[in-house]
């Protein structure tokens, strides 16, 4: 059996009763960590506490492990139980349905324990979560490659009265583009996009489409390490928020749609002062 187990968004306290029961009864754990991190990070130390929580060795899988060598994994669970945790819940990512995919095709049973994610939790900023439209992803802008498909996406958000949640850009052990022209991986530092930096991208955006999609007085909402007890969420226009220090990862961000009265109340207790 694959076990394919969401933990939540804090730290290793927040997976359910089912799925400590499952990690518990499992062979191997493997805990993918390339689309989302607890707030606790996967330094040694943050690990520790999961193991000692959860009474189980963990083995990190990275995006290379997951997308370029699962079958490893998914021949494991084809003989014992095999635990897959994932931040925040199982299918929040689409690298995880491909999973199941393979493993059904595998004859692997699979069973999927969920959690809470980004795409329910935000639901705390008071905005209500069926006047959200489509979910968006920013990427780090390079010198070379900017992309702007979000833009439209944007677009109809806006012009059907609905809000807008960015979900920012993560980059954990992604080799450098020098390195694979080398043929020899050598990896990147991590890096987490901050709200900062997702608005100073998404205002560049708008300047060079000119389709008033949103601008620099459009009222946003920047939000901090979702689900932690230092959350932080800040309201304001983007012109304000790109100012405002939002702390440790990891960040995302709402562009705000047509309000009704409740979330107007909600959203002013965390509107930034002037």
């Amino acid at each position: 059996m694959l076990y394919i187990v969401g933990l939540g968004l804090g730290d290793e306290r927040d997976i359910t009763v089912r799925g400590l029961d499952a990690v518990r009864r499992c062979a191997k754990v493997y805990m993918e960590a390339y689309t989302s991190l607890l707030s606790l990070g996967l330094d040694p130390s943050a690990l520790s506490n999961l193991e000692k929580m959860y009474g189980k060795e963990i083995t990190v899988a990275d995006r290379e492990m997951v997308e370029e060598r699962a079958d490893q994994m998914l021949r494991e669970a084809a003989d014992a139980d095999v635990a897959f945790l994932v931040v925040g819940d199982p299918f929040g990512a689409t690298t995880h349905t491909d999973l199941v995919v393979r493993a059904k095709n595998m004859g692997v049973e699979v069973k999927v324990i969920h959690n809470a994610s980004v795409m329910n939790a935000v639901g705390v900023c008071g905005l209500q979560l069926y006047r959200y439209g489509e979910t968006i992803s920013i990427p780090f802008f390079t010198e070379t490659w900017r992309p702007d498909s979000f833009y439209e996406k944007i677009q109809n958000n806006r012009r059907l009265g609905l809000h807008t949640l960015c979900l920012l850009d993560i980059h954990v052990k992604e080799p450098t583009l020098e390195s694979l022209c080398r043929g020899k991986k050598v990896y990147e530092p991590p890096r987490f996009m901050s709200v900062n930096t997702a608005i100073s991208q998404l205002l560049e955006v708008e300047e060079l489409r000119g389709g008033s999609a949103y601008g620099a007085d459009s009222l946003c909402i920047g939000v901090a390490r979702l689900g932690s007890d230092d959350q932080k969420i800040v309201a304001g226009p983007m012109k304000k928020l790109l100012d405002v220090d939002f702390g440790p990862p990891l960040h995302c961000l709402i562009i705000v749609g047509e309000t009704h009265p409740v979330e107007e109340e909600m959203i002013e207790f965390h509107m930034i002062k002037s």
